[in-house]
């Protein structure tokens, strides 16, 4: 079947579900494939719940009597083309999202700042592969006036893949670093991945690309492209500039438009948080919101995502990061801690996964910045950190975390928590 038959079949049932658990009445069954499912098995009973169609790409799971199922080649790949198609009806400013950190913070602020004048569709949570960014793009209505998208990627060819599906015409990496190595094999090749997004916007006269310009990997690969800079220091080229003023704990920075300077008081941990601020502060200025509108945002936001977030207990006070782990982030988190103003101060680090061969080295950095940064109290957690070559305090896992929580009561600290999902720092909060 034709994308464009499918499609009107779409639009006389607007509802996609991917899980047989959840069939709206009228809605479209997608079957797709993961390492542990066939969504093939469950097309039948997605229509007996009250699937309108089923979409699958394994004959044998379709009835050729029954014209409620429809058999392409790949069920993902018309998945995409099926969103592309659908985000090709609305002429609206489409803006792409990636970077190894601060993507996810920066499109939350992005789509606050735009909210304050436009009705924006953006990607809610982590919604940013293959399966979660068709799904973000079939949310578009006639009622949105700019979209946000967020690319997330852990293969080369990954950002490709989507900008191809998404066609953004603006563009903003937020920085590039080591993070998922065991899949792009090196650094470059996480350079390489990430700016499938230039070269991608690169065929598109018209498009436009937001950029930190003191970031030297991002300029270097982004030759021939329309730049709307940013950063901090002097720099003339700069749309918009700022400074942090302090962390004591949360960023309090200061950023001008080249005429004045506006002050914002932010509810974020980390002064590396100033770029993903002038990302979204350049931005909102492009599209015509008023920098009174841009400090609102700023100043507004508060995070509730396991990400640059400060939560207090009736015992400690927590910046949780525990969302995700690389070096990169690792060692901005631990700078940033380090120099904050507060004491006394505690660490509870998990493992940085999908490192490949550079997992062993790269926990070795950080258990050596440790050791230098004096910092009052630090765990580490994982088979990773348990390698290293360090007097301080080990675990093996979450459970044992716990138990030490439990015997000892940490009291009256601020406690840096981050490390890999998988690690599941996550469910320490409850217990500090």
């Amino acid at each position: 079947m034709e994308i464009e038959a499918l499609y009107e079949i779409y639009r006389q049932h607007p509802m996609i579900t991917t899980d047989s658990r959840d069939c709206p009445e009228g809605s479209i069954f997608l079957a797709l494939k993961g390492e542990s499912f066939d969504g093939n098995k469950f097309a039948a009973s997605a229509l007996d719940k009250g699937c309108a169609y089923a979409i699958v790409d394994e004959k044998e799971y379709a009835d050729a009597n029954d014209q409620r199922y429809i058999l392409v080649d790949d069920c993902l790949a018309t998945f995409k083309a099926l969103a592309r198609h659908h985000r090709r009806h609305f002429h609206i400013p489409v803006i792409g999202i990636t970077g190894t950190n601060g993507k996810t913070t920066t499109k939350e602020l992005v789509a606050a700042v735009l909210g304050e004048k436009f009705n924006v569709l953006f990607t809610q949570g982590n919604f940013n592969n293959d399966v979660g960014v068709p799904k973000t793009l079939f949310r578009l209505s006639p009622e949105h006036d700019i979209a946000v998208v967020e690319m997330g990627a852990s293969h080369p060819g990954d950002i490709k893949t989507l900008v191809e599906t998404v066609e953004p015409e603006y563009g903003i990496i937020t920085n590039v670093g080591k993070a998922h190595l065991q899949g792009f094999g090196s650094f470059e090749g996480v350079v390489r991945t990430k700016g499938e997004l230039y070269d991608f916007l690169r065929g598109n006269p018209s498009s436009k690309v937001f950029i930190d310009a003191g970031n030297e990997h991002l300029m270097r690969i982004a030759d021939g492209l329309h730049l709307i800079k940013y950063g901090v220091g002097e720099n003339e080229t700069l749309s918009v500039r700022g400074e942090v003023m302090e962390c004591a704990p949360f960023l309090h920075f200061r950023w001008t438009d080249g005429e004045s300077w506006y002050d914002v008081n932010t509810h974020l941990i980390g002064s590396y948080n100033i770029y993903n601020m002038l990302a979204a502060a350049t931005i909102g200025l492009h599209f015509g919101v008023s920098p009174e509108q841009i400090c609102h945002a700023l100043s507004s936001y508060e995070p509730s995502n396991n990400r640059s977030q400060l939560t207090e207990t009736a015992h400690n006070h927590l910046i949780v990061d525990a969302y995700n782990a690389n070096p990169t982030s690792m060692s901005a988190a631990l700078r940033n801690f380090r120099d904050m103003q507060v004491e006394p101060k505690m660490t509870i680090l998990g493992d940085m996964r999908e490192l490949g061969e550079q997992s062993e080295e790269e926990h070795q950095k950080v258990v050596d910045f440790l050791a230098e940064a004096h910092l009052d109290n630090t765990w580490l957690v994982g088979e990773a950190f348990a390698k290293t070559n360090t007097p301080l305090r080990k675990f093996a896992d979450i459970e044992e975390v716990k138990a030490a929580i439990a015997a000892d009561q940490p009291q009256g600290y601020y406690i840096l928590i981050k490390g890999s999902n998988g690690i599941k720092l996550y469910q320490l909060p409850e217990t500090l």
